[in-house]
């Protein structure tokens, strides 16, 4: 329990903390928008791996060098934690935006700061806004920041995944941009699995090669979920946690 409320209490002061800091943001913003980004996204990154550590989890990050350093990408991963989004958006090297249930914006401040780094919200009720919300990450990965999905659309309660909306790969599809896929092993063993306790586990975060849809079949093309699940499926074939 020690370690949820350490937690909680680093998100409160975060947050509460950085009201000012978003002011101050604000202002830099007018001078150098690029400078104002990158230094919100490692701010949020430096939180999130301190509430890492204090989970106690020991993580294996294998397959960095296949994220590329000099395009957008779209991540795309598996979804059993609200502890992947620490995991994962604590190894971009650049601007990402995540897309985030719409639920989220009831939450001020955290709400601002995920504006502030380019999170794209999704009604899942609203088709008409699930094509918004493309359209918007189509844009953002054309001006060069990356996008994460779980293309599940939420998190697995069994550890197994459930299939990939193909609507949501569409933006790697009309952009051309790599996909990267990523395989997430034991992550809710770190929360979710026994609520409401935060417990040291074993986790391991893989990076698989790009996937260039523009090099596919005509079929993987039409079915790219489908194909990107099966390549996160065969790194999580792989991985052994004792």
């Amino acid at each position: 329990m020690i370690r949820f409320l350490l937690i909680a209490l680093l998100l409160f002061l975060y947050l509460l903390l950085g009201i000012p800091v978003l002011l101050i943001e604000k202002l830099v913003a007018k001078i150098n928008p690029y400078a104002r980004d990158i230094s919100c996204l490692r701010m949020v990154q430096w939180a999130f791996k301190l509430m890492l550590w204090i989970t106690g989890a020991d993580i294996s990050y294998i397959g960095r060098e296949n994220v590329p350093k000099d395009c957008a990408v779209l991540y795309v991963g598996n979804h059993n934690s609200y502890f992947d989004i620490l995991l994962t958006y604590s190894q971009c090297p650049g601007l990402t935006g995540y897309v985030a249930k719409s639920e989220m914006l009831r939450y001020p401040l955290l709400r601002d700061w995920m504006k502030r780094l380019y999170c794209v919200f999704l009604d899942r009720s609203d088709l008409r806004a699930g094509m918004q919300m493309i359209l918007t990450c189509i844009d953002y990965i054309k001006k060069g920041i990356s996008i994460c999905i779980f293309p599940e659309g939420t998190r697995s309660r069994d550890g197994q995944m459930q299939p990939f909306h193909e609507g949501s790969l569409k933006m790697a599809s009309k952009t051309g941009c790599p996909i990267i896929p990523m395989a997430i092993t034991n992550s809710a063993q770190i929360f979710e699995n026994h609520l409401p306790f935060v417990r040291p586990c074993k986790v391991i975060v893989e990076y698989g090669a790009p996937i260039y849809p523009k090099e596919l079949s005509k079929e993987d093309q039409k079915f790219l979920g489908a194909y990107t699940q099966k390549k996160i499926q065969e790194m999580l074939d792989q991985h052994h946690i004792d």
